[in-house]
């Protein structure tokens, strides 16, 4: 597996890979309505230029697996999504780690981000801390239950 520097090339397929990942492993979670509005459109503009700003794809046999974003001014991690066809292979954590490694580089002292209900165990796994309830807003104009989490970074 490489992990690298994401290209608007891979947009329409980190999109897909979003909204594949949304649906497998938020279902129960949250209600299908939001679901079907958080996923529902097309890949815009905007989530291009982030993605070519903040993003790294994981690839096997030249096939988008994975992806992350990393805001290195932020240390804001986000969209750090694995097709479900790859999950249980350890790729979210590669991918983790590989943003962590980054975050140093960049000399971060901790990294933050807002997790889905389902994925704050990962995270946890992953060395963040963060057990209280919030409200994101997401870009797509819903109000998601989240949990904020903070990985203060060793030095």
């Amino acid at each position: 597996m490489l992990i690298r520097k994401a290209h608007g090339d891979d947009a329409q397929r980190v999109f897909d890979i979003r909204n594949q990942a949304i649906n497998h492993q938020c279902c129960g979670h949250y209600p299908a309505a939001d679901l079907q509005v958080w996923t529902a459109g097309s890949l815009g503009e905007y989530f291009v230029e982030v993605l070519e700003k903040t993003g790294h794809v994981a690839v096997i046999d030249d096939q988008v697996t994975a992806s992350g974003m990393l805001d290195l001014e932020t240390g804001q991690v986000d969209a750090v999504f694995v097709d479900p066809a790859y999950m249980g292979q350890g790729i979210g954590q590669q991918m983790m780690n590989y943003l962590e490694a980054l975050a140093l580089q960049a000399g971060l002292t901790h990294l933050i981000l807002d997790s889905t209900l389902n994925a704050a165990d990962f995270y946890r796994r992953c060395g963040f801390v963060g057990e209280r309830i919030a409200q994101y807003q997401s870009p797509r104009g819903l109000t998601l239950a989240c949990v904020p989490m903070i990985k203060h970074l060793a030095r």
